[in-house]
């Protein structure tokens, strides 16, 4: 048994091909019951932080109730009827969410957030030194997975912490050497020295789909191609791209893909690993326990094929359900609408922060180089003070290094004020995010400039 939920109503009332009009955008608010909130004196809700988590449409807050209210149960175990009903919905689930980034049904792990998954990769090529651990796997496979002194791991400069310390850490216990590719004033990766960096010593290629501050739209054929040429794996944290975006993993051709649900209208508590069969069936799990198990004996166990083998413990089942009705919902609407729309909206976002010379704007400056999210900095003003003002109006913005603090310094400043835009944001709520920006030189007495 697999319940169906009927994810759009937006998309049925209307919503069609190009960018979406004032009143398909309207009707996806609707369904966004946060949104008809108000904050900070009555005044009405203007969120800019889906960069940060985005905010839920009914149905999904729905999806996940209903789980829980109709069949909840532990899955993958038990004979009882709710039994196999859980375990129904959460493998439908699955298949949907593979399905929205064009993969195999059992090549999606789910995970409990985007972080958890890149550690995922990151602690099996730890584990596969050890002894016995890649036993019965391809010899080519168990070499690409194998670390050590002598091999080397590439991330780039713009990266979140999530894709970054994880492979300094794997760095550290394994003896390898970790490099980087930098970043360019504009906020584009500097791949004038790629050859050099990404050598025959490269293992894996770790990088941003979209750069969670700069809103850069990384050029990942290139990088792959890269990769490949040399005969490093790669890892690809798509967290920004996935709720922006068209993605399809087997056009992007990495070897790994993780996403999280929050910040594509889905549940907290979730998120997605993609991986190669191949890689996965070798690969040694990150944690181990109860579900992931073949056999278990007091002299030893053998784990379940993927994706089981990397779900110990009871796994996200109800998150899994909810989130795969926003991958229903973000369809219904049509990815390539939603990057249409997100393009507007940075357009009318970009030109505005343009006409204020005392605003310096993170990154590239035309809408099309870049996705989702703006970070700025204000002369003379500090950005949790930016914050401020414009959370007095109402604005809801992210200040601070936004786990990426590599970055900030490589760009000279401490940290950064960020509006991030979704499919439910609005041309005029970027009016009066600007309008209230206005007021920062005005309560801190910094000049607004010529």
């Amino acid at each position: 048994m697999t319940t169906t939920y009927d994810a759009a109503p937006a998309a049925r009332e209307g919503v069609s091909g190009g960018a979406l009009t004032p009143a398909e955008v309207e009707r996806i608010r609707a369904d966004f019951p946060l949104l008809r909130r108000t904050v900070r004196e009555q005044r009405p809700l203007v969120y800019l932080d889906s960069g940060a988590t985005s905010q839920k449409p009914t149905v999904v807050l729905d999806a996940e109730r209903r789980f829980y209210e109709q069949h909840n149960a532990a899955v993958h175990r038990g004979a009882h009827q709710l039994a196999e009903e859980a375990t129904d919905e959460f493998e439908h689930a699955r298949e949907r969410v593979a399905r929205f980034v064009g993969a195999g049904v059992g090549e999606v792990v789910f995970t409990k957030n985007a972080t958890e998954a890149i550690n995922l990769v990151a602690y099996a090529f730890s584990n596969a030194g050890f002894d016995g651990a890649l036993e019965g796997a391809d010899p080519e496979v168990a070499a690409r997975l194998r670390i050590g002194p002598g091999d080397e791991i590439v991330v780039t400069e713009m990266e979140h912490h999530a894709n970054l310390v994880p492979w300094q850490e794997l760095a550290r216990r394994t003896g390898a050497t970790l490099r980087w590719i930098a970043i360019t004033d504009d906020g584009e990766l500097d791949l004038s020295d790629l050859e050099e960096i990404v050598n025959e010593r490269t293992k894996v290629l770790a990088f941003a789909h979209v750069s969670n501050v700069l809103g850069t739209i990384n050029p990942v054929r290139t990088l792959v191609a890269r990769a490949k040429a040399v005969g490093a794996l790669t890892v690809l944290d798509a967290c920004q791209s996935v709720p922006h975006l068209p993605v399809d993993v087997r056009d992007l051709d990495v070897d790994f893909l993780a996403f999280s649900g929050h910040k594509m209208f889905g549940p907290l508590g979730i998120g997605v690993l993609w991986g190669r069969p191949e890689l996965l069936a070798a690969m040694p799990p990150f944690i181990t326990g109860g579900s992931m198990i073949e056999t278990v004996r007091m002299e030893g166990t053998t784990y379940a094929a993927p994706p089981q083998r990397f779900e110990a413990g009871t796994p996200v089942v109800a998150q899994a359900v909810a989130l795969a009705v926003a991958c229903d919902y973000l369809d219904a609407i049509g990815m390539e609408r939603v990057r249409a729309h997100d393009a507007e909206l940075l357009r009318v976002l970009l030109a505005g922060l343009a006409e204020r010379p005392w605003v310096r704007v993170l990154g590239p400056l035309e809408a099309e180089q870049r996705s989702g999210a703006v970070a700025f900095e204000v002369d003379g003003v500090h950005p949790h003070d930016v914050g401020q003002v414009l959370d007095d109006a109402g604005v809801a913005v992210r200040t601070g290094h936004h786990c990426a603090w590599p970055l900030h310094r490589r760009m000279r400043v401490t940290s950064s004020s960020r509006a991030s835009v979704a499919a439910y944001n609005t041309p005029e709520e970027i009016q009066v995010f600007l309008q209230a920006l206005d007021r920062v030189p005005e309560v801190f007495g910094t000049a607004k400039g010529a």
